[in-house]
């Protein structure tokens, strides 16, 4: 059976991530609240800020903002 979260991002009930994206606090804070279909649509948003802004994910100063704009993606007001 599939497991399913109340997604954040859709406002409805869907199948969740297999396993947190992410290392820490916030990996674990997406797993309980985002559903696969959401975490696409960060992927998309995600490839068009890092095309757009030139970003060299190389840089702290890059993957700062990158984590910045997916909380604000996520959980920003919410």
């Amino acid at each position: 059976m599939t497991k399913m979260v109340n997604c954040i991002k859709l406002g409805i009930e869907a199948e969740a991530l297999g396993f947190a994206p992410l290392p820490g606090e916030l990996g674990q804070k997406i797993l309980e609240n985002v559903s696969k279909e959401a975490w696409q649509g960060w992927i998309k948003q995600q490839t068009m800020i890092i095309n757009e802004n030139r970003l060299n994910l190389s840089e702290d100063s890059a993957r700062k903002y990158l984590r910045q704009q997916l909380e604000y993606y996520f959980f920003a007001g919410k």
